[in-house]
């Protein structure tokens, strides 16, 4: 049973990453963040190099706030 629910926050974030950039949501991406959150901590446990799928949750939080960002500058200029 967490195998499953280890397999669907990837797929979902995977989905979630892709459609936040294909849209330039930073609210997508975001979410995608989140739910890749929980299973890149399952590889901080690990010895060897896996340990450096922990930080996959910063490039989706690093492009929503440069997303974010840009749609802010955006609304102040337009």
């Amino acid at each position: 049973m967490s195998g499953n629910i280890f397999w669907l926050l990837v797929a979902a974030s995977g989905v979630l990453f892709v459609f936040g950039l294909l849209s330039k949501s930073w609210k997508h991406l975001v979410l995608s963040g989140a739910a890749v959150l929980l299973p890149s901590l399952y590889f901080l446990g690990a010895e060897n190099w896996f340990r450096i799928l922990a930080l996959m949750p910063l490039l989706p939080f690093g492009l929503a706030c440069l997303f974010g960002r840009r749609e802010k500058r955006n609304l102040k200029t337009g």
